[in-house]
């Protein structure tokens, strides 16, 4: 597609694509498109003007290259992309503010002072109400402050500034509604799952089809870590199934056969067979939105101070009204209390903060589902990391199968990618990925799989038993062996890799050699988290000590612990709150689910388990690890804002108090600074935390 370049400076590029505007439709295909293509890492598209604002990393041929590529048919956008993109709702409300601007002018240009006076007492009727109605239910609130502002106004016959309070209040009661809306669609979206391949059931067989191919009435198999794709009915099996992402209930619930389930829960515990009742998304999107809305888990504990605080301030701010007319007699000064409350901006600043903190982090790929989780990652002073694909690569390959019996390699890793197929971790994953390189095809020959947590499979080929899993598992908890005449051989095996011990009838079969990289970022994040305050780094992995002290010595972990069990990470993070320190968890397997639930703020990496990502309370879908340094940057920055934030309306307004009392300020003049100032903080609450040049600053490495 023809485009030309706007603005560029090094690693940002401006263009402006070869028509007059562009539809909602063809924006976000353009936003899609870009997100897609290698190096991008952050993308705006305007449809207004039709340019296209992009930050990258390396050289920008490829980049202008994908641009003139593109069109608009080539791309295949998910349903769920453009259905919920947000889009049309941040225009609309921008054409809101502006015809409220434009309404403002306009009145006072052309409006006759009677008829604004008029119009001016007929919109008072509704805060006055609100102010009515807050001390009917016995409630001190920010309503009533506002019912009395503009009530005294409208005795008084002073207009205008019951007009410049209401007005100044409806701008501000749009702008919070934007924001806030925004930042839960934008929560939401990134909540939304993406399942692309299922098991369909077929004469007693699961055949992995699309998810896009399945339709109402079909039987879909969903195993043990997974997310259920679809609403529908336990057909068959029974589990444990986690819907705190729909329904906030902390616990997992019972499913049998007649259960509903609900798509984007995930199976716990156990495996069902589900009958298809809706295939459509849309259902799903709204439940999580009203689960973000109504969850207390969206205010951080100094956003809920500030509210508690805004509540009780208004009683006084009447007491000050009623002191100063006792004192001076004088209504003007007493007035000039009135018109200045410090709950309005409390409550508008606080709340702003945090969503908009919440939207920055997910432009940076990273999902935040409550303003307390990154209140938790700013204070904290304990990260644990899990090794497997969390410090290692997310893809980790298979390097050698080393067979302990008279069957082939392929024969041996055919085995066992039929068993691990089924299950969603990062070295499951290998093994599958290794036999689909070889064109391996591994039909399903095996009975029912019983994964172990943390430990391994079990399950029977031919009335063979079969286990595939850790060391622990295979010699320890199943009692397998080794043949004599293999013994050499098996201490022979490479220390340089993680090792898979599969057995066939209580000996061993093969040991499979898994080569996990470390992340190339790994130990620069470790060295920039330290820097930004983590005084703790601790690494916790199921693997063998030999393979856990290589990497924490690469790394340079303050502590490490190997060959431990789930429960062993969870009770290691209780311990450590006991003791008094904030702890972060970052992991993404099956395991690490109780210890991202015990920590402060459960980070989940999105390649891992769905499992982990329900749980989770933070979620980066970015590939590399540098993302918890900037996660750890927003936390700070919005705890630093908050903060600055609470100190410029205390001082602010008190300064407008006691100006207004000593009759320096008049009620009009009052009420203009302190609602501008309000308007002014929440505009300046929704800026980014980080900007584009402070993020060139800190990584270097990725430009």
């Amino acid at each position: 597609m023809k485009f030309t370049i706007r603005h560029e400076i090094r690693g940002r590029i401006r263009v402006h694509m070869a028509q007059k505007r562009m539809s909602f439709h063809q924006a976000d295909t353009l936003l899609y498109y870009l997100y897609q293509t290698e190096n991008v890492t952050m993308a705006k598209v305007m449809e207004r003007t039709a340019d296209a604002v992009i930050c990258y990393r390396g050289d920008r041929e490829p980049i202008l290259r994908a641009l003139r590529e593109f069109s608009y048919e080539m791309v295949p956008v998910p349903d769920s992309v453009l259905e919920h993109s947000g889009r049309e709702m941040n225009s609309r409300f921008q054409e809101k503010l502006v015809l409220k601007l434009l309404a403002r002018m306009g009145s006072r240009l052309f409006v006759p002072a009677p008829v604004r006076a008029v119009w001016t007492g007929a919109k008072s009727v509704k805060y006055l109400a609100k102010g009515i109605g807050s001390l009917a239910r016995g409630k001190m609130e920010v309503a009533v402050l506002d019912a009395t502002a503009i009530g005294v106004s409208v005795i008084r016959r002073e207009m205008e500034t019951a007009s410049s309070v209401m007005f100044l209040l409806g701008i501000g009661e749009l702008l919070e509604e934007w924001t806030h809306k925004k930042s839960v669609a934008d929560l939401a979206r990134s909540m939304s799952f993406g399942v692309s391949q299922v098991w369909l059931v077929q004469d007693d067989k699961e055949v992995l089809v699309s998810a896009k191919s399945i339709s109402p009435g079909d039987r879909v198999m969903v195993h043990m870590g997974n997310v259920i794709p679809f609403d529908g009915e336990v057909a068959k099996g029974e589990a444990m199934v986690n819907q705190s992402s729909l329904t906030g209930e902390p616990t997992a619930v019972r499913k049998a056969l007649g259960s509903y389930v609900y798509a984007g829960t995930v199976v716990e515990e156990g495996e069902v067979t589900i009958c298809v009742r809706e295939t459509s998304g849309s259902t799903k999107f709204e439940k999580i939105v009203q689960m973000i809305e109504e969850s207390e888990k969206m205010k951080s504990s100094m956003e809920s101070r500030a509210e508690h605080i805004a509540d009780r301030l208004v009683p006084y701010t009447l007491g000050g009204t009623v002191l100063t007319y006792l004192l001076t007699r004088n209504v003007t000064k007493a007035l000039s209390v009135l018109m200045v409350d410090f709950s309005c901006a409390l409550k508008l600043a606080m709340p702003i903060s945090v969503l908009s903190a919440m939207r920055e982090a997910s432009l940076h790929h990273i999902t935040v589902k409550g303003g307390k989780y990154l209140e938790a990652v700013a204070a904290a002073d304990t990260i644990v990391f899990d090794k497997t694909g969390t410090l290692t690569k997310a893809q980790p390959s298979v390097a050698m199968v080393v067979p302990f019996c008279a069957r082939s390699q392929r024969e041996l890793l055919c085995v066992a990618a039929c068993l691990e197929e089924h299950f969603p971790h990062s070295m499951a994953k290998a093994v599958v990925q290794a036999a689909k390189d070889q064109g391996i095809v591994h039909e399903e020959m095996h009975s029912k799989v019983e994964y172990i947590v943390a430990h391994g499979i079990s399950s029977y080929i031919n009335s063979s038993k079969v286990v595939i899993g850790s060391h622990h598992f295979v010699f320890e908890d199943e009692k397998c062996r080794i043949a004599p005449e293999y013994q050499e051989k098996f201490h022979e095996l490479p220390e340089e890799y993680s090792h898979l011990y599969m057995a066939i009838d209580g000996e061993l079969a093969a040991v499979i050699c898994v080569e996990d990289p470390l992340r190339p970022e790994a130990c620069r994040v470790i060295d920039r988290l330290r820097e930004a305050g983590i005084g703790k780094v601790v690494m916790m992995t199921g693997d063998s000590q030999r393979t856990a002290a290589a990497v924490a010595r690469k790394v340079g972990m303050d502590e490490y612990y190997s060959e431990v069990l789930p429960e062993d990470k969870a009770a290691f993070i209780g311990k450590e709150k006991d003791a008094g320190r904030t702890v972060i968890m970052v992991g993404d397997g099956i395991n690490d689910s109780p210890a991202l639930s015990a920590s402060d703020a459960g980070i989940a990496i999105s390649d891992g388990a769905e499992i982990a990502r329900e749980i989770a309370d933070i979620t980066i879908s970015a590939d590399q690890l540098d993302e918890l340094v900037t996660l750890k940057l927003l936390g700070d920055g919005l705890v630093r804002r908050i903060r600055m934030n609470y100190r410029f309306i205390v001082g602010f307004n008190t300064g407008l108090i006691l100006l207004g009392v000593t009759g320096v300020l008049m009620p009009t003049t009052s009420a203009f600074l302190h609602n501008a100032s309000t308007l002014m903080i929440g505009l300046r609450s929704m800026r980014n935390l980080l900007d584009e040049a402070e993020r060139e600053k800190r990584y270097p490495e990725r430009i």
